[in-house]
């Protein structure tokens, strides 16, 4: 992403957004057992019969929060059921854990409010519940054109963040499917502490040219499964953040967008190693990156990112097809230059093809400090489709092997 900083600066936010949901768990007020059992027969709590309207103007926070204490107050599988129409929200804080199983029925169109002053962190916030369920195909509309020009994150490091649409700290073997996410003020999703998430047949909907609008960004997250999902966003289509493990993604469309990322990685102490990636059967469609490694060169963090692998992919007018980046700079506000402490190694490209918008298909820029090792590449056919200039790659500081290639991108 244009400033994949920002994804770990959303991590340490994040930490005091949990400290504030917990406490206003603590204190919330639970759901009356009148209003509530009287609209949530039979395990299934409809919001409009709990007060919320759909007409676009009514504030039907309450609505849903009365709707959560419910569902997740009860035993067994229950249901929030988020009828046809377009449902004006603040932010919205669902903590568990919960008595049994909830499922959000999102057939209707959730609208995050434009005034800022509501928000202290994020839109849509869920947190410590198991087998969670998110479905249907309404949308999550973040609204975010009102707001777009408050973000200043394009030229200072402590900017201001804008609210996440939405947020799922640690959820475990949680399903999000079916649904859009359509204009967030900043990342549509992020995926933090989460285990065994699987994420499909999702649409991501935002311009290619707002402001950090990620498509699905995940932190120290285990087991995370991305399938069957289109993506069109103004940054990363997917981010996959330091202490990532055993992620899968396959059958993903993204772009416009800046591809699909790992890292930015070494921005802050303490970051986690990134392993066990997988990214099959994907397509880039005129998006400013390909598959993309980023590191930074004066990284604060001793890690490693290993056990990479690209399979099936194509390109379609994407530009820097293969790029793995240790010199990692956003907007050129980075602090200065110095030794490298991240580690790259076994990445493997194996059938990635199609045209790239850029004259440099692959970029390996290693550092001469800890070089890449184990990188191979097999199949790897992308062609500049521009007439100006000629297909190429460069290649520094990096080893492995190259078979199959177009010889002009053999460069290992």
């Amino acid at each position: 992403m244009a400033l994949s900083n920002v994804a770990t600066m959303v991590r340490g936010l994040l930490l005091v957004a949990l400290v504030c949901a917990a406490h206003a768990a603590k204190d919330a007020p639970a759901a009356k057992d009148g209003a509530a059992a009287a609209s949530c027969d039979g395990g299934t709590c409809d919001i409009t019969k709990l007060g919320a309207s759909g007409n676009g103007k009514t504030d039907s926070t309450k609505a849903l929060e009365t709707a959560w204490a419910s569902a997740c107050g009860g035993t067994g599988k229950q249901k929030i059921l988020i009828p046809k129409g377009d449902y004006l929200t603040g932010p919205l804080n669902f903590t568990g854990p919960c008595k049994g199983d909830v499922t959000i029925q999102v057939d209707g169109n959730l609208l995050a409010s434009t005034d800022l002053s509501q928000y202290k962190s994020n839109w849509i916030e869920i947190l410590r519940v198991d087998n969670l369920v998110i479905t249907g195909k309404g949308k999550l509309d973040g609204q975010g054109p009102a707001v777009w020009n408050k973000n200043s994150c394009a030229k200072k490091y402590d900017c201001k963040i804008l609210p996440n649409s939405l947020v799922l700290d640690y959820v475990n073997n949680g399903e999000v499917s079916g649904i859009t996410l359509l204009n967030s003020k900043f990342f549509h999703m992020n995926v933090f502490q989460c285990k065994d998430m699987v994420i499909k047949d999702v649409t991501v909907s935002a311009p290619g040219d707002s402001p950090n609008t990620d498509g699905i960004h995940m932190g120290d997250s285990t087991g995370v499964s991305i399938i069957n999902t289109n993506i069109a966003c103004g940054d990363d289509c997917i981010s996959i953040g330091p202490g990532s493990t055993k992620i899968n993604i396959t059958g993903v469309t993204c772009g416009p967008g800046h591809g699909i990322s790992i890292g930015s990685l070494g921005r802050y102490k303490d970051e986690k190693d990134v392993t066990d990636i997988t990214v099959k059967d994907c397509t880039l469609k005129k998006s400013s990156n390909g598959l993309r490694i980023k590191a930074y060169e004066d990284a604060k963090s001793v890690l490693t990112a290993s056990k990479i692998h690209y399979e099936n992919i194509k390109m379609e007018d994407a530009g820097n097809p293969i790029i793995i980046d240790m010199k990692y700079c956003p907007n050129k506000i980075c602090t200065a230059s110095g030794a490298s402490k991240v580690t790259v190694k076994d990445v493997s490209f194996k059938n990635v093809t199609g045209t790239s918008s850029t004259p440099e298909a692959v970029s390996l820029l290693c550092s001469d400090k800890i070089p890449c090792t184990g990188v191979t590449m097999d199949g790897v056919e992308v062609e500049y489709s521009g007439t100006n200039n000629k297909t190429m790659a460069v290649c520094k500081n990096a080893k492995g092997s190259a078979t199959g290639c177009l010889k002009e991108l053999a460069c290992l």
